[in-house]
């Protein structure tokens, strides 16, 4: 549990996950268009999503 944690809360993670609330505040409080927050949205989550990726294919490399 607390190694599933410790994964969790990694620099990748934090950036994502305080990118993402700073984004959907700005954007609930009329501050950003629709578009912009979809953009940077979705650049965020590609890029958090595609590392993951990356580095699980490494991981079943490595143990192979």
């Amino acid at each position: 549990m607390i190694d599933k944690l410790t994964k969790l809360i990694d620099v990748k993670s934090l950036v994502t996950l305080t990118l993402t609330l700073i984004f959907a505040v700005l954007s609930l409080a009329g501050r950003l268009s629709a578009e912009q927050f979809q953009t940077v949205f979705s650049t965020v989550i590609a890029f958090y999503f595609g590392t993951q990726h990356q580095k699980n294919s490494a991981d079943k490399r490595e143990g192979n």
